[in-house]
């Protein structure tokens, strides 16, 4: 199988189990959204998440389940290399480049497509 169609596969499960949790339950989608980076970060400790980045390389990064993994992939090792100030530190360190290129492409196509309070 090539790895388009493992991120493919993998990306979709994860939409899948968001959509089933938008249709069937009375969670909000801000709702979901946290519920998922948590997942991340519970997967990502346990170590479930690493295999499942292994299969599904992109289809596993990208989505919000991957944020959550990567906040607690950052904590680990901030706090092995420095101690409980790692806590703080690490998560940020870890995502700071997700982060910084979200609100600079947010801020970015909010000047280009002029958009206009309702």
């Amino acid at each position: 199988m090539t790895d388009i169609v493992k991120a493919f596969i993998t990306g979709g499960i994860i939409c899948v189990i968001a959509q089933l949790l938008t249709d069937y339950t009375g969670i909000t989608p801000a709702r979901i959204m946290v519920l998922f980076v948590v997942t991340g970060v519970v997967l990502g400790i346990l170590g479930i998440y690493p295999a499942i980045v292994e299969f599904g390389g992109a289809g596993a990064t990208i989505p919000l389940t991957g944020f959550g993994n990567t906040l607690a992939k950052g904590v680990i090792k901030a706090v092995n290399e420095t101690g409980l100030a790692g806590v703080l530190t690490g998560g940020v360190k870890a995502a700071s480049a997700g982060i910084s290129s979200a609100i600079t492409f947010g801020y970015i196509m909010a000047i280009v497509s002029k958009p206009k309070l309702k």
